[in-house]
């Protein structure tokens, strides 16, 4: 192999990677704002279905793919609404909330997939951008300045998220109620308010991060299509700390093995598939394990705001 070919597959390696992370940036930093706020949504994964498939299906019928984008961040909205109301107004444990959610989304996606659309369907979707002059450059300039504009949109929402949740009165508020949220209260922040925001926030973001999947990167929908990628965005949360740019290390140390695996397939590499696919995961799993000891959770999380209760 020579070192031209050597270079385009590392950067074919980059782009791919930068692509495929895109999905759980977005979905990772909406999860963020809500454990943040003190709840955290094991049914990400259900949401990023809904998002998924009515992305697909909007962009299908009305052949604009914007559409779809719109379409899936409201659908996920409502799915962080229900959420809410059952974790925050019901007070249920979210852990089973969660799950319950997951199971409604990939219940609802999979039989209007079956109703209206019935089989393997591919649409018009996101078509990439270059960047002007950045996309020129030599090099690197095609893989890194040659995507969609979702892709785009996911890292440029990484120093907003910062500034948004560290540097404005909202993220305060969202950090106090996560944290102290007897203080907050007593300070006049409304805890199931900042909450329910928090919710739709995150709800919207893994809608849209569905629909990276279906009209941004494959143009079309299956069942189980994110395939697990909602509940690794949850564990990248915890791998980032809680922080944007952690949460942006984590998308793209994931994202990268799971390119390198696709590579080694694309490739033609003497080694076993079921190995190569796995990847992804085995590394997910060692990065998670390596931050056993140094997590510092919101001390709220996962803890219903009872008004009346003491401590």
């Amino acid at each position: 192999m020579d070192n031209t070919m050597g270079q385009g597959i590392i950067l074919g390696i980059a782009a791919t990677g930068i692509r495929l992370a895109t999905p759980y940036l977005l979905a990772a930093l909406g999860e963020m704002f809500t454990q943040r706020s003190g709840i955290y949504n094991l049914g990400l994964e259900g949401v990023m279905l809904i998002g998924a498939f009515f992305g697909f299906f909007v962009t299908l019928t009305t052949g604009n793919p914007y559409i779809g984008l719109v379409i899936a961040m409201v659908a996920g909205a409502v799915m962080g609404l229900i959420m809410g109301v059952v974790s925050i107004t019901l007070k249920a444990e979210q852990g089973i909330s969660g799950i319950g959610l997951y199971l409604l989304g990939w219940g609802i996606a999979g039989l209007f997939y079956r109703l209206y659309v019935g089989g393997i369907t591919t649409i018009k979707g996101l078509e990439p951008i270059s960047i002007p002059v950045l996309s020129d450059i030599p090099v690197v300039g095609q893989a890194f300045f040659s995507h969609t504009v979702i892709v785009y949109l996911a890292f440029l929402l990484v120093p907003v998220c910062w500034v948004v949740l560290f540097k404005t009165n909202w993220g305060l508020k969202i950090r106090a109620v996560g944290t102290t949220p007897q203080a907050a209260d007593t300070l006049g922040v409304s805890v199931s308010g900042i909450r329910y925001q928090c919710l739709v926030l995150g709800g919207m973001m893994a809608g849209l991060a569905g629909a990276a999947l279906t009209v941004g990167n494959t143009h079309m929908f299956a069942d189980n299509i994110t395939a697990g990628r909602g509940f690794i965005a949850v564990a990248l949360v915890y791998f980032g700390r809680w922080s944007p740019w952690g949460i942006l290390a984590g998308s793209l140390l994931f994202s990268m093995a799971d390119s390198v695996q696709l590579w080694v397939q694309v490739l033609g590499i003497n080694f076993p598939y079921e190995l190569a696919v796995i990847l992804p995961y085995v590394v997910t799993i060692v990065a998670l394990a390596m931050t056993y000891g140094r997590i510092w959770a919101p001390a709220a999380l996962g803890r219903p705001y009872d008004r009346g209760a003491r401590g």
